[in-house]
Order: structure tokens, then C-alpha cells, then sequence
């Protein structure tokens, strides 16, 4: 299996690997692993040439897969699913139903989930009983061949020695005199030596044997005092019965919606089903091991913990992409600070407090951001940056990010409708070409990874410039009094040696505000404004000049106007690079510049 990939490894440059990320568990690839190297026996070649055609069939499947570029979102509406897919998403729903009937989804695990060696241990514990059953079964036998042969050597001694047997008499009465005590065990043949004296005096020792029977046990007696057993289980039955109807089925909520009952409720069950491949039974148990957890972590009680704003420069939302979906940006190298390292992965309680910290940043993202309904935004693009990453040599941080990977596998399935990793080292690189072979094509299809020469073009793909962050490329900015995400930005490509000028039609008594951004500059810039009047005078607005890499990212800039005309704005790219141009504009009536 993982030759197969290897020969369709990706050979493309950084800035255009698609690459992948773990959605299958460790056991999943360990079957994967182990299933071609399992002999097969003779007998068993009907099924595996049964298999050997399923796997011939799966590739062509994969290959139609394959074709597209990147992965794109299913229909959440029932109406528009396929009929397997909604055959499917009923079985679910009524193994819920049976579930929240039973009281399942609060009740403590099953034992045998817990410790399903359990069962084993009271077999193994019958079989010293059964054991003693058969010594106790043999033992009177024994008992009783020995006795017999004492029944003829004895009354030869008794003649002989009489002072012995003389002495022996408080130890036959008590045997004698004891045979309650024995009939308590089942069904037992028991041999008893007793004394009888004969008419002239001598002593004989006679065995009698005595069968004990369970009906004759002891404790039989004692419940001729008390009420007899089924008199008592029918009045219990009777006193339970009434209130056998209070037991209503639980309601258990799931990021505020039910899991069955609303129109929600399908959106919902339809990310636990395609997690698991539309496998019915899976599905389920990932639901009940999602609903337990949020228990356990205590969930509801997180939203109102103050887990400090420290973090707020690693994980942070803006904005969203271009088919409206929310973006979270995850910033690895705010971690090259040491202070902030120590603060957060130093010790096990710390590392523990980033993990509940980032699970409460996600809970309140999907309150305020996602909506569940049919035809609304239900999944977040990731945009993960690596630059100044500290790298797989922090054990603490490696740690940390482990175990909050596991937590959002198993608990927030298809939460995810694309994620992008930019800034992206080549050790990064590496290391997901060779883990790549063991993923879906699925999960493949939903990851994108882009060297830091690509990473803003790559964002621009999916996130329109108004809502990529200014550090990362684009124009967006907090607290701009001029202008927001919701001012489109245009973009053009400059050839390289080439100038390129936008125009900025201008009217009497107003102001032109503009800002504009060359994605790594290197190029000369320069505004003026032309008066409509032939007579008129060209203004200067700023002066052309060569703008580095280094300089202010995005320069914004105003003019205000007496008369009608054009500002000019012109761009000289003469890099041998093409480069991309953005810019927007807009004119304000008030007579206040910037």
C-alpha cells in the first residue's frame, strides 16, 4: 500500500503542493498496514478474490476523486442527498431514538466497555468451586472404602483392647450427634461411625450412611416466619409499576441543537456520518464518545472560565473567505518568544490550560460564527502560519498540539472546509509527503501548503484581498476609519517592465481616498491629479519614488479637490517579476481629509 502513493508523490514546487492532513486514527493505518502482509489460507481464496475485486474498483473511484482541485463542500439539505446517504441518516436517527429512550447518552459506560476482561474472571473463579464439588462427591467414596475396611479389623480390636476404645466415646457422640451441621451440603453421601453395645456388653462399631437432600436444608424453616419470596416480588413489582411511566427520554444538546428533533439535528448527524463514511454504527459511537467527553471536560462550564488573553495574537479570527465561510488564523511563530513558550508549555497543568483555553476559543467561535441550519455556514477555513515556527524540536509544544488534534478528530468532525498552511519550511514539507500515502483522498483534498514566496497568491485563491490581514498581504485592518471589509478591493497584474495607472475620477468640492499595495513591492510609485479644464495645473501628489519589500506595506493617501478632474496613479514594475497590484478607493462629500 504505501508503494503505491510513493510512485504518485507530488514532484510540483512548494508553492503548489496540495498536501494532507490525519483524519484516520493509529488503528485504522496499522489494518491498513498488516492486511497485505496476512497469508491467506487455501479455503479462504473465494473471499479474497472477492476483496481483490472491490480493490479493483476502488482506484478508478479515487482516480474520478483525484480530479478535482480541492475539496468542495456537500449539500447539508436532505432533499439533496443521495438515497444511500439517506438511508443512512434515518438508521442513525432511530439508533439515537432508542438511545435517548434508554437514557443511554447519561448513563455511566456499559462494564464490559470499561473492563471487558471482567467477564472472564467469574469463569475462571467457578472452576475452583466446581472443583471442590467434585472432591467433596469423591470424598464420601473414599470415606466410605476406608471405613469398610475398618468395619472388619475393628471389632477384633475392640475385643483386644477395650481400654482404648473405652477412651474413644466423647469423640463418637460427637459425631454422632452431628449430623445438622452436614446436611446443609447438597445432595452428599455421608458416612458416619457410631457405637452400638450389644447385650453382653461389647462394643461394636457400626457406619451408617445418610443421605442429605437440599430440601432438608436448615435455613427452609425460616421463611415459614417471614412472607414467602413471591409474595414479596409481586408487591415490589406492584409498587414500582406506577412509576415506570415517569421515565421520559433525555434530551441531550449538542452546540445548542438537539440531536433529534430539529432541522439542525441533521446538519449535525450528517458531520458524525461522513467522518465515518456514512458507517451507521460508527457514527453512533462516535456520537455517544462526543457527548460523553463534553460531559467530562466540562464543556458548558469552560464557556465561563477566564482563561487569560495571552493567546489572542496565536489563534485568532478575521474574516471570511470567499464563499462565506469564517477564518481562524493559527500563528505558530508568536511562540518563538520564550516568555510566552514557558507561559504556556513549561509544565503539565500549563499545557493542560492551552489545551482547555483553545477548546473554549473554538466552542465560542461556533456559537457566534457558525449557523446549522440547512443552508448556512457550518464549517471554519484554518489558515495555519509556520513562519518562525519553533519546529518539531519542542517537545513540550509537539505535546500539546498532539493531544488537541486528537481532541478536534474525535469531537468536532467536518468542522473544516479548508485548511491552508503557508510559510511553510521544507522539513514541514517532508514530513506530510511521507504520512501523505496513509490519508484519504478526502482529507487530502481539503489541505493546501504554500512556501513563503506563494503564501499570500495562495490566500488570495480562497480569501479575497478586503479580509486577508495587512500582515499577511492583504488590506485589511482594525479600527480603519475609512474603510472595512466591506470595500472591495481590485486586483491587476503588472508584466514585468511594464507601468500600469489607475484612474480616480475626482468632482467639485470633495475628497479622494485611496490605499494601495504592491505584494512585495520592489517597484516605483507616484500620484498626481489632473484638472478637467484645459487650462488647469497637474498637482503633484506624491512624488514617484522606488518602494522596497522593508518599506510601510500599504500606503493610503487623500486629495482634496476645488474642481473637477482625475487622480492618476501610477505603478513601474521594472523587476523581472510580475507582480500584483491592489488597490481601492472611494470619495467622500465631507470636506475632512485624513
Amino acid at each position: 500500500m504505501a508503494e503505491e502513493p510513493q510512485t504518485a508523490a507530488p514532484t510540483q514546487a512548494v508553492a503548489e503542493t496540495v498536501v494532507v492532513t490525519a483524519d484516520l486514527s493509529v488503528e485504522k493505518v496499522e489494518q491498513k498496514e498488516k492486511a497485505p502482509a496476512a497469508p491467506e489460507p487455501e479455503e479462504a481464496k473465494p473471499a479474497a478474490e472477492a476483496a481483490g475485486e472491490a480493490d479493483e474498483k476502488k482506484p478508478a473511484a479515487e482516480e474520478v476523486i483525484s480530479e478535482s482541485v480541492s475539496f468542495k463542500e456537500e449539500s447539508n439539505r436532505v432533499s439533496d442527498l443521495p438515497d444511500p446517504e439517506k438511508k443512512a441518516l434515518e438508521e442513525l436517527k432511530q439508533l439515537i431514538q432508542e438511545a435517548l429512550n434508554k437514557r443511554e447518552f447519561t448513563a455511566p459506560p456499559p462494564k464490559d466497555e470499561e473492563n471487558p476482561k471482567e467477564e472472564e474472571k467469574p469463569k475462571e473463579a467457578e472452576k475452583p468451586k466446581e472443583e471442590e464439588k467434585l472432591k467433596e462427591e469423591e470424598t464420601p467414596k473414599e470415606v466410605e472404602e476406608s471405613k469398610t475396611e475398618e468395619e472388619a479389623s475393628k471389632p477384633a480390636e475392640a475385643a483386644e483392647e477395650p481400654k482404648a476404645e473405652a477412651e474413644e466415646p466423647p469423640k463418637t457422640e460427637v459425631l454422632a450427634a452431628e449430623p445438622a451441621p452436614v446436611a446443609e451440603v447438597l445432595e452428599e453421601t455421608v458416612v458416619v461411625a457410631s457405637v452400638v453395645v450389644d447385650d453382653d456388653g461389647a462394643k461394636t462399631v457400626e457406619a451408617i450412611e445418610e443421605t442429605v437432600v437440599a430440601v432438608a436444608a436448615p435455613p427452609a424453616p425460616a421463611p415459614e416466619s417471614s412472607e414467602p419470596p413471591a409474595e414479596k416480588i409481586e408487591e415490589a413489582t406492584a409498587e414500582e409499576a406506577p412509576a415506570a411511566p415517569e421515565v421520559l427520554p433525555e434530551e441531550v444538546f449538542i452546540w445548542g441543537v438537539p440531536l433529534i428533533g430539529d432541522e439542525k439535528s441533521d446538519v449535525i448527524l450528517l458531520k458524525f456520518l461522513r467522518a465515518r463514511d456514512f458507517k451507521v454504527k460508527d457514527a453512533f459511537t462516535m456520537i455517544k464518545n462526543t457527548v460523553r467527553w463534553r460531559k467530562e471536560f466540562g464543556i458548558d462550564s469552560l464557556l465561563e472560565e477566564d482563561l487569560g488573553n495571552d493567546l489572542a495574537s496565536v489563534v485568532f479570527m478575521h474574516g471570511y473567505d470567499k464563499e462565506g465561510h469564517p477564518v481562524c488564523y493559527n500563528v505558530y511563530g508568536e511562540f518563538q518568544s520564550k516568555e510566552l513558550y514557558d507561559k504556556t508549555f513549561s509544565d503539565a497543568e500549563k499545557r493542560q490550560k492551552f489545551l482547555r483555553w483553545r477548546i473554549q476559543f473554538l466552542e465560542k467561535s461556533i456559537s457566534q460564527q457558525l449557523d446549522f441550519s440547512p443552508s448556512g455556514i457550518c464549517t471554519f477555513v484554518q489558515v495555519t502560519d509556520l513562519k518562525n515556527s519553533p519546529g518539531p524540536g519542542k517537545r513540550e509544544l509537539r505535546q500539546a498540539t498532539n493531544q488537541a488534534l486528537n481532541m478536534l478528530q474525535d469531537n468536532y468532525p467536518e468542522f473544516v472546509a479548508k485548511q491552508v498552511f503557508i510559510n511553510v519550511p521544507w522539513w514541514y514539507l517532508a514530513f506530510n509527503r511521507m504520512i501523505s500515502p496513509f490519508l484519504t483522498q478526502r482529507t487530502k483534498s481539503k489541505f493546501v501548503f504554500a512556501g513563503p514566496s506563494k503564501s499570500t497568491d495562495t490566500l488570495f485563491r480562497y480569501i479575497a484581498p478586503e479580509q486577508v490581514p495587512v500582515q499577511y498581504g492583504g488590506l485589511s485592518k482594525e479600527s480603519d476609519p475609512d474603510f472595512s471589509t466591506a470595500d472591495p478591493v481590485t486586483e491587476i497584474t503588472i508584466k514585468p517592465a511594464s507601468k500600469y495607472t489607475v484612474e480616480l475620477p475626482a468632482t467639485e468640492a470633495s475628497v479622494v481616498v485611496w490605499e494601495l499595495r504592491v505584494v512585495g513591492w520592489d517597484v516605483s510609485y507616484g500620484a498626481e491629479f489632473i484638472p478637467s479644464a484645459e487650462d488647469g495645473y497637474t498637482v503633484i501628489v506624491q512624488k514617484t519614488r522606488k518602494i522596497s519589500p522593508t518599506d510601510e506595506p500599504v500606503i493610503k493617501n487623500s486629495f482634496k479637490i476645488g474642481e473637477p478632474g482625475k487622480v492618476f496613479l501610477t505603478v513601474n514594475n521594472t523587476s523581472s517579476k510580475k507582480k500584483k497590484l491592489l488597490y481601492r478607493s472611494k470619495t467622500k462629500t465631507s470636506s475632512d481629509s485624513i
